[in-house]
């Protein structure tokens, strides 16, 4: 099929985008599990279609509110000039499911006049300008709201968090015992596609391309040890330059990623 909606489908597009079965494929099956794993989490990491911005409920019980607030851990170091040292670190922190890559921050519900409501700074300045905002155009507008949410996080901060997506904590650096029991918290992540749940990520126009072309540079790897060997019928493998022609489509590939697929960085204002 042309259109893959499975693993195996898209394994066997890109094996017939390559020759197959006309030409027989020198890479094992293994070699190409192991490259659409690559293929795919490169795919959730860079591109744009890989991820989606989802917000995440979560009641803090009593039982768990006690443990963040009498959990610490102590790392002793030991050899130094003072002799052994301890550092205490608290366990203030959610263990969020492997799929979340990215938090972007904990929503704060609360009555403050200088975040919510009619005193609110962002509704006061738009309010006296409300008659200029059809010249305003998109880019100008949008600087100006990323400008006073930033400077509305000064002014009132929300909860201030850290998160490593290699550790899947969410460190939430907040005075626990003021947060009261059953407090539910709702948390603005970044989530990586399940391709078993959103399966037209197999069918991905970029991902086709680089998967194709990850499979050939693998192809042309395994030939490179036999290259100029005849074959029978006076036929040479050129395992090089199926390699070096595979290097050459994958930049151009990462390329198109870059400048077409991939998410800006937010501009810095000032």
């Amino acid at each position: 099929m042309s259109k893959p909606s499975t693993r195996q489908g898209l394994i066997d597009y890109c094996l017939r985008r390559l020759g197959y079965p006309v030409l027989e494929i020198n890479v094992d099956d293994d070699q190409i599990d192991d490259l659409v794993d690559d293929a795919l989490q490169y795919f959730q990491e860079r591109h744009f279609d890989g991820i989606e911005k989802v917000y995440l409920k979560h009641k803090i019980t009593k039982e768990e509110k006690e443990t963040i607030k009498t959990g610490i851990t102590t790392t002793t170091v030991s050899g130094t000039q003072l002799g052994n040292i301890g550092f205490d670190e608290g366990q203030n922190y959610l263990q969020l499911p492997d799929t979340v890559i990215g938090v972007d921050k904990v929503f704060k519900f609360d009555s403050s006049t200088i975040s919510n409501g009619m005193f609110n700074l962002k509704y006061q300045i738009f309010l006296n300008d409300l008659y200029y905002m059809g010249a305003v155009d998109l880019l100008n507008y949008a600087m100006t709201k990323q400008y006073l949410e930033d400077l509305s996080r000064i002014i009132s901060p929300d909860i201030q968090l850290r998160f490593n997506k290699k550790r899947h904590r969410l460190y939430l650096d907040i005075d626990w015992a003021q947060q009261p029991d059953d407090k539910i918290y709702i948390f603005d992540c970044w989530r990586i596609l399940d391709p078993a749940n959103a399966t037209d990520i197999y069918n991905d126009f970029w991902l086709k391309k680089y998967l194709t072309a990850t499979i050939k540079k693998q192809w042309g790897q395994n030939l490179i040890k036999f290259n100029g060997v005849l074959l029978p019928g006076g036929v040479a493998l050129n395992g090089r330059e199926i390699y070096e022609d595979a290097v050459q489509e994958l930049e151009e590939i990462e390329k198109s990623l870059r400048e077409e697929y991939e998410l800006p960085p937010m501009d810095l204002i000032g």
